[in-house]
């Protein structure tokens, strides 16, 4: 397994910076998301990826990992959800309160802000990429969460922190904690943005028009792709986020694959460092921590096979014997 040597260590300080230090109009528009990396940095929490067997083989012996269209994810319905809530806030008192100050700030901003991301809202409902990763706990490294187990199947991949958290723009693609909230907790949430942006006026005018509406608009954006509803708190969810019609980036490839007998396109991310863009614990030996074989027939001859492949992927092979395990938690 990997000691950590300086660059990873130099790598987490830069990271604790950054979310430490946020600036200011992160500080107002993501909040929410700073916090929650705060608390992964802050205790070392791992993240997991439940999947089948078959695409966690594809994971780690290829060393991408797949993006899908939001049409196609089994909770695409969660992607109407949080328009529900952010169309229910913009038409309410805090919407309004909103709006009041962003005029304040900028005369006319509201008229931009609102044709630009009618213009957009097609594309992240159609033309955005997610993969889904949640919160793992110590406690799970045994048996995983059975929830996980029934709803995502048969291998639950356990990942280092590192890459998700990253300053860096190398991908193109963003992790982002989801927020489980109704539409009055929306509202509620919102209010403590127009509460900071009050607070923050001056300073915020200081910011370029253009700038500070950027914010706002990917504040929003990413209200609409990562708010679920709260009966799926317990999955403690991330999502990375992709909208290759906003932004191209040269490293995901697209390509036609076949997804439980559906084709369609995917977006791949190589788990490949790029330490010169900050982007580093992203190879296959780095990034997995654990894996956890879930209940099945063969659970035997599966662990065999995923210790070869990490093995093959750089992992030495008794660390591999050792990251491989059997959960033998009941699926009823």
């Amino acid at each position: 397994m990997d000691s950590g040597g300086p660059n990873r260590q130099n790598f987490g300080q830069e990271r604790m910076d950054h979310i430490n230090n946020p600036s200011l109009l992160s500080q107002v528009f993501f909040s929410y998301a700073l916090q929650k990396q705060a608390a992964i940095l802050n205790e070392n929490r791992r993240f997991v990826h439940y999947t089948s067997a078959e695409a966690a083989v594809s994971i780690i012996k290829n060393a991408e990992v797949w993006m899908r269209k939001s049409t196609t994810m089994n909770d695409f319905s969660e992607t109407a959800h949080g328009l529900r809530c952010l169309q229910g806030m913009y038409t309410g008192p805090a919407g309004k309160r909103f709006k009041s100050l962003l005029e304040r700030l900028f005369s006319g901003s509201v008229e931009v802000l609102e044709k630009n991301f009618e213009a957009w809202l097609p594309h992240f409902r159609l033309n955005t990429y997610l993969t889904c990763i949640s919160e793992h706990e110590n406690e799970e490294d045994s048996y995983g969460r059975l929830s996980m187990w029934r709803a995502y199947g048969g291998v639950a991949i356990v990942l280092n922190n590192y890459p998700f958290l990253a300053e860096s723009h190398s991908l193109g693609a963003y992790t982002s904690p989801v927020a489980y909230l109704d539409p009055q907790r929306f509202a509620d949430k919102f209010e403590e943005i127009n509460d900071l942006l009050e607070q923050h006026e001056y300073d915020i005018q200081s910011q370029t028009k253009d700038v500070v509406l950027n914010n706002v608009f990917e504040m929003m954006r990413f209200a609409v792709l990562c708010t679920k509803h709260p009966g799926f708190q317990e999955e403690r969810e991330w999502r990375i986020v992709y909208s290759p019609v906003k932004s191209v980036a040269e490293r995901i490839t697209k390509s036609i694959e076949i997804v439980r007998g559906i084709p369609q396109p995917v977006c791949k991310i190589p788990l490949k460092n790029i330490p010169e863009e900050g982007f580093i614990g992203a190879e296959i030996s780095q990034l997995v921590n654990r894996l956890i074989i879930g209940p099945n027939q063969y659970p035997g001859v599966m662990q065999e096979a995923f210790v070869e492949l990490l093995t093959n992927a750089g992992v030495p092979h008794d660390d591999a014997w050792r990251m491989v395990c059997i959960s033998e938690i009941p699926l009823r």
